[in-house]
């Protein structure tokens, strides 16, 4: 691999700073240490700082030459509302609130990368160094937008970078087009008449409408959905009932939507309330139905998927450079994509040999209680981040 030097030898503070970042989660918009910790060591390298965008955010700007050439690099700081299994030293010391997906690692490899850029600046035109809050749900890329990110610091394309476990250190991963699904919920209330369980014809009972739609929902996948498109529809709740004896008055479900590309989410949310209207007409009740559409699909542009490609390419070889198998996960960077040109690319984890003895039960995939981030990672992002800016800044 052809790492940066001058960040490997930072290695072991660059390190500590990721574990003291992990030490104090904080959820979404309420980033304030994490914040406060960026802006300083920004500040501490000469690199101008903006704060307040998306509540929390945090911007630094580095420039060099005269080109008025821009690219943004995005890292995401909130954590997630867990409780960590993990025993090391460096675990949550706040209860319910965990980095159970590497957004600690995600801004110390920008850190990193910013102090190389703010010392050597070899390059000419202008980083944006985006520090997100709030990705977790939180939606903080459209809230930083809503704010003017791009008006205030327009920029010809924007990237971003997440770890991914389960593949060996060294691994890259980048792709054009849908890499990430759109993330949407529904809530669908059946009103009928509740009665006694063993006099079921005095009732209107909601219970078997909604087993009905459970099923038929699937069929929307499996037979109005074209197959070589994707999406899932999971009924994830179903809340009814409070006796053994006594039929419900009402029965809510409820459960997320996942697609590829809007057309398909239309479809299927169509598809869903007439559904949802027609069962119930059938069965005599009456319907109240919410779909709410979160994130977007994170959609990648071909050319900025290909010029990352070259980029980890000249770091880690082109055998170790694969396309990303889209996931049904979502990512609120999709707001940016839709805005600007660019690619959200993923840097493998390892396979969980970097967590001591006694790091708690489960594997260290993202979203667990045990997961940790692999520091070792740290300066081959940032040797990532560096060389991206430096190529791009640098092309015409």
């Amino acid at each position: 691999m052809q790492l940066i030097e001058d960040i490997v030898s930072q290695s072991a503070a660059l390190s500590a700073l990721r574990r003291d970042l992990h030490a104090h989660p904080e959820l979404c918009f309420e980033e304030r240490r994490t914040a406060d910790v960026v802006a300083a060591k920004l500040t501490q390298w000469g690199i101008d700082i903006h704060r307040g965008m998306g509540k929390t955010g945090v911007l630094g700007v580095i420039q060099s030459g005269t080109s008025k050439r821009a690219i943004g690099l995005r890292a995401d700081m909130d954590a997630l509302p867990m409780t960590e299994a993990n025993t090391f030293a460096h675990a949550s010391q706040h209860a319910g609130k965990m980095h159970a997906c590497g957004h600690d690692g995600h801004t110390a490899m920008l850190l990193a990368a910013a102090q190389y850029l703010a010392q050597q600046r070899n390059f000419d035109g202008t980083v944006y160094l985006i520090f997100q809050p709030a990705e977790e749900g939180g939606g903080g890329a459209r809230e930083m937008m809503r704010d003017g990110l791009f008006e205030r610091f327009p920029m010809d394309a924007v990237f971003g970078l997440h770890n991914w476990p389960g593949s060996d250190v060294g691994v890259f991963a980048a792709s054009s087009g849908a890499v990430m699904a759109s993330s949407n919920e529904f809530k669908i209330t059946l009103h009928g008449k509740g009665g006694h369980a063993a006099m079921p014809h005095d009732a209107l009972d909601p219970v078997p409408a909604a087993c009905q739609l459970v099923l038929a929902f699937q069929s929307i996948i499996s037979r109005n959905l074209k197959p070589i498109d994707a999406g899932v529809i999971s009924v994830t709740m179903i809340h009814t009932g409070e006796a053994t004896n006594v039929i419900p008055d009402r029965c809510e479900l409820q459960g997320t939507v996942r697609t590829f590309s809007v057309a398909v989410l239309d479809m299927i949310e169509q598809r869903m309330q007439q559904m949802t209207e027609q069962m119930c007409a059938g069965f005599g009740l009456r319907a109240d139905f919410e779909f709410k559409r979160n994130y977007p699909p994170t959609i990648n542009s071909a050319k900025e998927a290909e010029f990352c490609q070259q980029v980890m390419a000249g770091i880690v070889g082109a055998d170790r450079v694969q396309a990303q198998e889209p996931t049904m996960g979502a990512e609120d960077f999709s707001y940016m994509l839709q805005a600007k040109p660019g690619c959200y690319a993923f840097i493998a984890n390892g396979t969980g040999d970097h967590r001591s003895i006694g790091h708690g039960g489960g594997p260290c995939m993202l979203h667990n209680a045990s997961y940790d981030f692999n520091d070792e990672l740290i300066p081959l992002g940032a040797t990532y981040w560096v060389r991206l800016a430096e190529t791009w800044l640098r092309s015409t």
